[in-house]
């Protein structure tokens, strides 16, 4: 089989790879789509890829992709039917962990106790793949109304922004001001909107707020655009919300300003979420935080439950989730398709095999 392997300094191959073969309590996936997440470009940009920056790894190349959705094609001894089974359309959760720890029987693979075993597409083999091989109690099955485009996107991207919007237990009469409207940052615009809340999206990127208009945003800010620039974020917000800032935020940018102004821009009592990874943001505690009555959260992507829930409320919605992606790719096109993506002005990209 063709994998799509990341070696760093903005460089990949699609190499060839044995077919797998599923051992006691796995499965083999053949994969119908593969999302491209922004996560990936780390593993794409940094020189030496994911074993630089500290993973530890298999031996050997390592298929990239962490975005999985397919169809059960081989099942391993002693998996239940009802967990897996041949033809069954399933979303995969990209972690693997102990399986019996408070977290990972709780569906958090990614908090186990023992530290994640595995990393599917970064430290272990992934979904940029004709196959993939995977334990079956990492499944969770993609409803029939959904194409497995979507499943791809709720299978991080999409994901996390639910994750996210459920940690802050948004509600439809909420504001909610979403910074950034990359892929994230754009689903959590999509949902927030389907869930009754107003949206305010922030990005400085004229292309991806006109997006975000169109996935149900009641108003757009450039923060470049403003009239002394970033500085009068917080003001334009709180103007859109009769003057007391909003009930809640979410920050995909990863920018320490976006995120500082997540945090100034709510109202008393509101709530900021973090998700955008890496980085630092610079607080002042007494005046941003403690005399506010603000509750700051980091949410990280989300459980097995979380994934099934959000799938589950797509499908009953008539969320257009596949909307999300301006460019499909086939894996033989891995270079261009990773070389657009870097440059972050575009929407989403899967793999369709």
């Amino acid at each position: 089989m063709k994998g799509i392997v990341f070696l760093g300094d903005r460089k990949l191959e699609l190499r060839d790879f044995p077919d797998p073969a599923p051992g006691p309590g796995e499965v083999v996936l053949e994969i119908k789509a593969s999302g491209m997440c922004g996560s990936d470009l780390k593993f794409y940009r940094t020189p030496g890829g994911a074993r630089a920056l500290g993973f530890k790894m298999q031996d050997g190349p390592i298929i990239g992709g962490h975005e999985p959705c397919g169809v059960v094609v081989a099942v391993g001894p002693g998996v239940p039917e009802k967990q897996a089974r041949i033809g069954m359309r399933v979303m995969q959760h990209h972690y693997r962990g102990c399986g019996v720890c408070p977290h990972c029987s709780t569906g958090w693979m990614q908090l186990c106790v023992e530290g994640v075993a595995e990393v599917y597409g970064v430290t272990g083999h992934g979904a940029h793949a004709t196959y993939m091989k995977c334990p079956a109690r990492t499944l969770v099955e993609l409803p029939d109304e959904l194409s497995f485009a979507t499943g791809a996107a709720i299978s991080c991207g999409t994901g996390t922004a639910w994750g996210a919007l459920q940690r802050l237990g948004l509600q439809g009469d909420h504001s909610i001001a979403i910074f950034g409207q990359g892929p994230v940052g754009l689903s959590a615009t999509q949902l927030a909107s389907a869930l009754g809340a107003r949206v305010i999206a922030l990005d400085t990127s004229p292309e991806r707020l006109a997006r975000a208009l169109e996935f149900g945003a009641d108003a757009v800010l450039n923060p470049a655009e403003l009239p002394n620039g970033a500085g009068d974020v917080v003001g334009a917000i709180r103007e859109l919300t009769h003057g007391l800032g909003a009930h809640l935020s979410l920050d995909a940018s990863s920018s320490p300003a976006a995120r500082a102004q997540a945090v100034k821009c709510l109202r008393t009592w509101g709530k900021a979420c973090f998700v955008g990874e890496g980085g630092e943001v610079t607080l002042d505690v007494s005046n941003d935080l403690l005399r506010r009555q603000v509750t700051l959260i980091g949410s990280w992507t989300f459980s097995t439950v979380g994934q099934a829930d959000c799938a589950r409320f797509i499908a009953d919605r008539g969320i257009d989730v596949d909307a999300l992606f301006t460019h499909r790719w086939r894996l033989d096109e891995a270079e261009p398709a990773y070389r657009l993506f870097d440059s972050q002005t575009t929407g989403k990209g899967v793999f369709l095999m």
